[in-house]
């Protein structure tokens, strides 16, 4: 019987970039950072206070996974912002917006009342697009 998800994976156009997103820009941190077979790196983070969810940083680059017209695909989607990943909860929307903001990350749209709580939209630096809720 399945107990719960562990990881989920974001695809990135480069992973050093993208660590240094989820970390200084977002404060997560990183949950594992090793080379498999010696060329595929295993990159994981996730919000300090959830730790048992692991969002793998994936690179879109070719690989066993990825030929060379799915890297294609895959860098035309983020680069247009067509990927919306999930939802992160917080405690106060508008809060996290400006402490976000201010650290230069992109909104979308700023926080706005939604029926299910207060929203506001944002990208990641290889253009992802993450909800920021404070649920009702």
């Amino acid at each position: 019987m399945i107990k719960r998800l562990s990881h989920a994976t974001i695809y990135v156009l480069d992973q050093e970039q993208a660590l240094d997103f989820y970390i200084n820009k977002l404060d997560f941190e990183v949950r594992a950072d090793m080379t498999v077979d010696s060329t595929f790196r295993w990159l994981t983070v996730g919000p300090k206070p959830q730790p048992d969810i692991e969002l793998v940083l994936f690179a879109v680059r070719p690989s066993d996974m990825l030929d060379e017209a799915a890297v294609g695909h895959l860098r035309a989607i983020l680069e247009n912002g067509g990927l919306g990943m999930g939802v992160f909860d917080t405690a106060d929307c508008h809060a996290t917006y400006a402490e976000l903001q201010a650290k230069g990350v992109e909104f979308l749209s700023p926080p706005q009342e939604q029926p299910y709580g207060i929203e506001a939209t944002f990208k990641d630096n290889s253009g992802n697009i993450f909800s920021l809720v404070q649920p009702r």
